[in-house]
């Protein structure tokens, strides 16, 4: 591989001759490969017991593993089930230690392709709210498809810059992930692509896009709440150069630290003085505030090819404090001015005459869908699945209905691309079920159920889009039935006349061996 000669003169540089040898020899060396457990549709020990792959825990997080290259798991049934999501191995820390829990408000701001938001659901378990976010509206296609083939219900998807949606959501978040555009430099042993344009996205431009962005996330978060920032890249710049830059301006932060697990390190708060904005030693003695500030860079960690089994990360948690000084009606005020921010949106979008109508006693779904819902759910899921459903949080808009675990602030001029769990359409006098409901419902959801083995041939014709003949299959009855891989939902099929009429998604079909 070669490597930009820039780029190498400078690692040398930063870490020295020793380390930089070993750094350089990490290229040399195949890259590690990485697989996150979907525990929305299945735990960990399950998939343990039934992994076709030779499979090997990664140890920064408790639901990834290493897999063996040939395997191709991108190519098993049990992909197309979404039971698990294909990701590098280091980038899997910045939502570990983001730490989502059920009914968590929680915005993913640079959310595309989606690995590390569908981890964030995973944590949250399909309770409270999750915002994804991208400004780049070709990248957030992938960003929807991988939350629909995960299962997740409880997000919504936006293609907005950080600046609008920080007028929306002041104070609003519990929790943000920053996982901030950058120079690329942790994926060149892994992308020979991020090596092409290294060139062309500096770590100046990159820095300078990195602060922003984390001003805005300071808007959207609330005191007490958890900012995690991370990079796929080496650059001080872009990295403690960035946090330090963000430290010193908002004091009420503190940095958390992060177990060092297996090779993780600290962050290195020396390399502040390589920095351009950051004061030089040379021009004066280090104030109180830039020891406070290096000192709390000690809790960020970097990820290096040539310490960890993965790709280079830098990664760091903090938490925000109360701007209030000594006086505790100074933080009930602050408190005060939060909520009633926040119960302004919801009044406003409550009297708003718009396009959403819910399903409350306030303003219910007009009636003809409203049956046309409850007959399709009665005849085609189970009670429970029903009940969850009708007690949600139901949007309408044209004829295409969503569903949210809670009610959404206003939202009016945000371009949003999903509005949580897309449950299907109204047709010509019928609900018709998307592919994304039988993706986020499970077998004992559903009345009708076929199941294949995921070494079958049918399974294959149906990720391919083909139909099956009904021929022995067993009690399948006309109508929507949920087609499975070893008890695993993989998309609807239709019962017509002996055999299964294939309803898998045109888009999404398996074109290879």
């Amino acid at each position: 591989m070669r490597l930009p000669e820039e780029f190498l003169n400078k690692m040398q540089y930063l870490l020295g001759k020793d380390e930089y040898e070993a750094f350089l020899s990490s290229y040399n060396v195949p890259r590690y490969y990485g697989l996150r457990v979907n525990t929305l549709k299945i735990s960990v020990e399950e998939f343990e017991k039934i992994s076709p792959f030779k499979i090997e825990r990664i140890p920064w997080t408790r639901d990834g593993f290493y897999y063996n290259e040939e395997d191709f798991p991108g190519k098993h049934p049990f992909y197309y089930a979404g039971l698990y999501y294909i990701q590098e191995p280091s980038a899997m820390l910045p939502a570990t230690v983001l730490n989502a829990k059920p009914g968590d408000k929680v915005l993913d701001l640079c959310a595309a392709p989606g690995g590390k938001t569908t981890q964030i659901a995973a944590g949250m378990q399909g309770k409270g709210l999750l915002v994804a976010n991208d400004v780049s509206s070709e990248r957030i296609k992938a960003l929807v498809k991988n939350l629909e083939l995960c299962g997740v219900r409880n997000s919504i998807v936006t293609n907005e810059e950080p600046e609008k949606l920080s007028e929306k959501f002041k104070g609003f978040f519990d929790k943000i992930l920053v996982d901030a555009p950058c120079s690329g430099e942790g994926m060149f042993r892994k992308d020979e692509n991020a090596v092409k344009s290294w060139g062309k996205y500096k770590c100046e431009g990159c820095a300078s896009i990195q602060k922003k962005i984390l001003e805005y996330a300071d808007i959207m978060l609330k005191p007490g709440g958890r900012l995690v920032y991370s990079t796929c890249t080496f650059s001080p710049e872009e990295n403690e150069c960035v946090i330090g830059n963000f430290l010193r301006n908002h004091d009420t932060y503190k940095v958390l630290e992060i177990p060092l697990t297996a090779g993780i390190e600290n962050g290195r708060p020396e390399w502040l003085d390589y920095c351009s904005d950051w004061p030089q030693k040379e021009a004066q003695t280090e104030s109180s505030d830039q020891e406070r500030i290096k000192a709390a860079l000690k809790s960020t960690v970097r990820l290096w090819p040539h310490k960890i089994k993965g790709e280079g990360h830098f990664v760091t948690v903090l938490e925000k404090g109360y701007n209030i000084g000594d006086s505790d009606n100074q933080l009930y005020n602050y408190k005060e001015q939060v909520n009633n921010h926040n119960e302004r949106l919801s009044n406003q979008y409550r009297q708003k005459d718009n396009q959403y109508k819910h399903n409350t006693r306030e303003n219910p779904l007009p009636k003809e869908y409203l049956v046309l819902l409850e007959k399709f759910l009665q005849e085609n899921l189970k009670s429970h699945a029903v009940k969850a459903i009708l007690e949600g949080n139901l949007m309408l808009i044209g004829n295409n209905l969503y569903y949210l675990p809670e009610k959404l602030p206003d939202l009016s001029g945000i371009k949003i691309v999903k509005f949580g769990w897309y449950l299907g359409e109204f047709l010509k006098g019928r609900f018709e079920p998307t592919h994304s409901l039988i993706m986020a419902s499970n077998k004992d959801d559903v009345i009708e159920v076929v199941n294949f083995t995921s070494d079958s041939s049918e399974i294959i014709k149906y990720l391919k889009g083909e139909t099956i003949i009904t021929d022995g299959l067993n009690n399948i009855t006309k109508g929507y039935t949920a087609v499975c891989v070893d008890g695993y939902t993989v998309g609807w099929a239709k019962q017509a006349g002996g055999i299964l009429k294939n309803l898998y998604p045109k888009g999404w079909r398996k074109l290879k061996e």
